[in-house]
């Protein structure tokens, strides 16, 4: 008997993990999901979008528009953040690891990528690609040497839930 020949590639087990933890946030209108893996395909660490540890998510503003502090844009942790964060090993070892990602980063999580030494981007979503924050993280990306590619999963774990990147 020869091996199953339909399992899934790497990215896309990756991609499908940063998938699956985009559906633990509680924002109404976008999840987003973030999954860092080294060069030996191990994962590192995962995040995604929600409100900082403490801040109650029931009082937490989830709106996108209004007054700029009943929003979520000035509290919100980018699914990124939390990724690069809820890592507990040595800086050193996020130094050329990658970052699969449901939705390009922003500029502030383009930062927080570089500083942190993840050479390599792998986004599923580049939907706000014309956005000021979108080309200033390309821009300091490839400044910076970091990597980046848009996957089309080929194949996409079936999951009942529906996710927003709205």
């Amino acid at each position: 008997m020869e091996k199953r020949e339909d399992y899934l590639t790497w990215d896309e087990y990756f991609m499908n993990l940063a998938k699956l933890s985009a559906m633990r946030s509680k924002d109404p209108s976008t999840q987003v999901g973030a999954c860092i893996v080294g060069n030996d395909n191990r994962i590192i660490s995962i995040g995604y979008n929600g409100a900082p540890i403490g801040f109650d998510d029931n009082i937490f503003p989830w709106a996108r528009e209004g007054k700029p502090l009943e929003t979520k844009y000035p509290f919100a942790c980018h699914a990124e953040l939390n990724a690069i964060s809820n890592y507990k090993g040595n800086r050193d070892n996020l130094e050329g690891t990658k970052i699969y990602v449901t939705l390009f980063p922003c500029n502030e999580c383009a930062k927080l990528i570089i500083q942190s030494g993840i050479k390599e981007v792998i986004y599923e979503s580049d939907k706000y690609a014309n956005t000021d924050s979108t080309i200033a993280s390309k821009r300091m990306f490839d400044e910076c040497g970091v990597k980046y590619s848009q996957l089309e999963l080929e194949t996409e774990i079936i999951i009942k839930r529906k996710l927003k990147t709205v």
